[in-house]
């Protein structure tokens, strides 16, 4: 992959196509990049929806463009802006950036203080690839389907209500579900709802779909994992009660009674940058751990020595 500098007179620049938190302020992280793309003859694009977020600098084209010309991307939020970064560019091969400024950010690698060395990284190519998988989702009878990179979850569309799921694998019946929700994730989705829902972690190269249980009744009562070419049917088996679905924690239709929904497993969907891939899964690890502590962070906080805090609030404000 030619790098801004590398590319002839009669050829495009570098183009880092980015994607910002719907939010939260990012421009000091924009500045950096359009500071670095004006200094290395590298392009920097944005859709159009985010032009009240990026600045003035920032080249903007529509959705189309955006995807043809992107070299790379960089996503400057959490991971659910990653996660939206990384569904633009399902089979593109455009890799994928992600900055945190967001709060735990599995997902992301680096910090804002690392983005301009991080640039540098991406342009010369001198990083990894880590691919990542997604589902494919479809109901019958709707045209449209969804791309998820975390889970699929099902629930009653009242709350507290239960729901009853019917499981088929490959066409054949492997029983039902009846509980407060079901979710269907990939690997990264293994850290989410899965995860707080007593699922397995599952490590991102392998290649599976995790089945997990909310609140069980009856029915299959532990989490099932099923491979890379498994069909995977969900079907609504209720005479006159519809289910919700939600995608990646966001809501995205319904099932209706005696309808199915289709998922099976896209592999290698699309590909992050990693740095450093070493010290990304052991920032995971912590992160990981942390979210099993019976404490918040503000309660972590209070565990820290009170000089210790003041020492690290003066140096806060002397970098600022």
């Amino acid at each position: 992959m030619a790098t801004g500098t590398e590319r002839g007179a009669g050829e495009r620049p570098y183009t880092i196509g980015l994607v910002v938190h719907p939010t939260r302020s990012v421009l000091d992280s924009i500045r950096v990049i359009t500071a670095f793309g004006a200094a290395h003859h590298a392009a920097v694009i944005a859709r159009v929806a985010d032009a009240d977020r990026v600045g003035s600098d920032v080249t903007l084209v529509d959705a189309e463009e955006f995807v043809d010309r992107a070299d790379a991307v960089v996503s400057l939020g959490g991971n659910g802006t990653m996660l939206g970064a990384m569904r633009l560019v399902v089979d593109r091969g455009v890799p994928v950036l992600g900055v945190n400024h967001g709060r735990l950010g599995f997902l992301v690698e680096i910090a804002p203080a690392e983005l301009e060395a991080a640039l540098v990284r991406v342009v010369d190519g001198t990083f990894t690839l880590e691919p990542h998988s997604c589902l494919d989702v479809g109901v019958e009878g709707v045209a449209a389907g969804w791309m998820a990179f975390n889970d699929v979850v099902l629930t009653a569309p009242e709350p507290l209500a239960g729901m009853t799921v019917d499981l088929l694998v490959n066409g054949a019946r492997h029983g039902y579900y009846r509980g407060d929700a079901l979710v269907c994730c990939t690997p990264i989705g293994s850290t989410a709802y899965n995860y707080a829902a007593g699922g397995p972690v599952v490590s991102p190269s392998s290649p599976s779909v995790v089945l997990t249980p909310v609140a069980p009744m009856s029915g299959i009562s532990r989490s099932v994992v099923l491979g890379r070419d498994d069909a995977i049917s969900l079907a609504n088996p209720a005479p006159d009660q519809p289910l919700l679905m939600s995608v990646d924690g966001v809501q995205a239709g319904r099932l209706d009674p005696q309808q199915a929904l289709s998922i099976r497993l896209h592999n290698d969907a699309v590909s992050l940058i990693r740095l450093d891939a070493d010290v990304h899964a052991q920032r995971a690890r912590v992160k990981l751990s942390l979210l099993d502590l019976p404490l918040r962070p503000d309660q972590l906080l209070e565990l820290i020595p009170q000089p210790m805090r003041e020492r690290a609030e003066r140096h806060r404000r002397a970098d600022s």
